[in-house]
């Protein structure tokens, strides 16, 4: 069995256990705050000491690209990539610009002391949204007719927006709300969730 070390309202570490849920696998999720001893053996695993990390046998993992990556790889069915090269490329450039215009501020969203930064990430956050929400009209998941590690990268961010108060208009979004509550309904996304995690919505309604 492997070993995920885990946090209980962490965006990085939502995004592989949307992948483990997907893919199916048996897997031993410890949350830090849960066990106090989880934070040293962190500390000997992993150069950086933090979550997400995971242990597959003699393999330790972390990183969350690589993380992702290494279960796309490892357990490939069902695939989250596509298998030619010129595909799997866009999606990753699709993966590299979420991780900088939206994934980014949203961390900034979570973690800044600056409210004048945290107003300027969230500004851009919900501008950089309601501008894509055509790309979510052009097929059935994110830039792919499958699901792909671009929808479980960025479905944690989008379920977190009611934390990070962040409303969007439903005029200008009529695309992305379809997508939203048709992945959020998923069994495996639902499986993803947290308690934590799920009051993020939970308060919100």
């Amino acid at each position: 069995m492997m070993t995920m070390y885990s946090s209980e309202n962490c965006l990085d570490c939502h995004r592989v256990r949307v992948v483990l849920a997907e893919k199916g696998l048996n897997v031993e999720i410890i949350h830090i705050e849960q066990d106090r001893s989880a934070i040293a053996d962190l500390a000997e695993l992993s150069p950086y000491g933090e979550p997400p990390t995971l242990v597959d046998r003699d393999l330790v993992v972390y990183g969350t690209w690589v993380v992702t990556e290494y279960l796309d790889e490892r357990y490939p069915h069902p695939p989250l990539m596509p298998v030619d090269p010129v595909s799997r490329s866009r999606l990753r450039l699709a993966l590299y610009r979420i991780q900088r215009d939206w994934i980014e501020n949203g961390r900034i969203i979570e973690t800044s002391s600056g409210p004048k930064r945290i107003e300027t990430a969230r500004k851009q956050l919900r501008d950089n949204i309601i501008e894509s929400d055509p790309l979510f009209g052009l097929s059935p998941f994110l830039l792919n007719d499958e699901l792909s590690l671009v929808d479980c990268a960025l479905l944690p961010l989008l379920w977190r927006l009611p934390a990070y108060g962040i409303e969007l208009p439903a005029k200008s979004t009529v695309h992305l709300h379809r997508y939203m509550d048709r992945m959020f309904s998923r069994d495996a996304f639902q499986r993803s969730l947290t308690e934590s995690e799920r009051a993020c919505r939970e308060e919100d309604e």
